[in-house]
């Protein structure tokens, strides 16, 4: 995956929200896109996902040009999870995960099949035929990202998908995302909390203000700085203390 010179700005905007971000990363592995609020990240990832199209750049997704060619192609090899619970209230798990895998082309004895593996797996089999309104929100989150994996896509990419959960939703949603990086899937991962990020990414991108500021592996990022201890320390040392809003 890599984006190169990407630059968007939204009509009517003061300033640019991406300037020029270019990084890239290798396939098969959890990585990280880190950055303070409004430095582009939602923009990036939306762009990554062809639901906005940048004024000038070039994205490449497992060797795919992200262009009017390749972008049905793309679709289906990639499975978004948003930050907005993108499910709908009224209808049960089931139901909504019947809809997302018939857009995928998954039909019949087969897809209710592994609707319910996932269900199992992410601890929602009890509630599968509740209403999504009726599930808490780490629920919400979990049955969220069933929706994005039916197709069984190459790279997930995933905008902080455990916000606003409890602690086991969350340990559970990082473990089955490692689980699932290892069966060869490509993760792309965006989130608030360093220390998650630390845990679990193999390589992080830090941006701000629409440019890249730093890119590596947690670890080697923080050996550079003598100061940091933390990646939480590093974001912080590229990034400031400036409150964001």
């Amino acid at each position: 995956m890599a984006v190169k010179e990407l630059c968007k700005t939204y009509r009517g905007a003061a300033a640019p929200t991406l300037k020029g971000l270019s990084f890239a990363f290798p396939e098969g592995k959890i990585v990280g896109l880190l950055g303070p609020n409004g430095a582009g990240k939602t923009t990036t990832i939306s762009i990554l996902c062809g639901l906005v199209s940048a004024d000038k750049g070039d994205v490449t997704i497992h060797g795919l040009h992200q262009d009017a060619a390749h972008r049905e192609a793309i679709k289906r090899i990639i499975g978004i999870v948003p930050q907005q619970i993108a499910l709908y209230p009224q209808l049960t798990a089931v139901e909504n995960l019947t809809y997302f895998g018939n857009l995928y082309g998954l039909k019949g004895p087969s897809l209710l099949s592994k609707i319910m593996h996932y269900l199992e797996v992410f601890g929602l089999e009890k509630s599968a035929h509740k209403e999504i309104h009726k599930y808490s929100g780490g629920m919400k989150r979990r049955a969220n990202i069933i929706a994005a994996i039916l197709h069984d896509p190459r790279l997930v990419i995933l905008d902080e998908p455990t916000a606003g959960v409890d602690v086991q939703s969350r340990s559970m949603i990082l473990q089955f995302l490692t689980e699932y990086n290892r069966q060869g899937a490509s993760i792309l991962y965006t989130s608030h909390l360093l220390e998650e990020a630390q845990s679990i990414c193999e390589e992080v991108a830090i941006m701000d203000e629409g440019s890249l500021i730093v890119q590596g592996k947690p670890l080697e990022l923080i050996a550079q700085l003598p100061q940091c201890r933390s990646l939480e320390d590093v974001f912080l040392h590229y990034t400031g203390h400036a409150l964001r809003d």
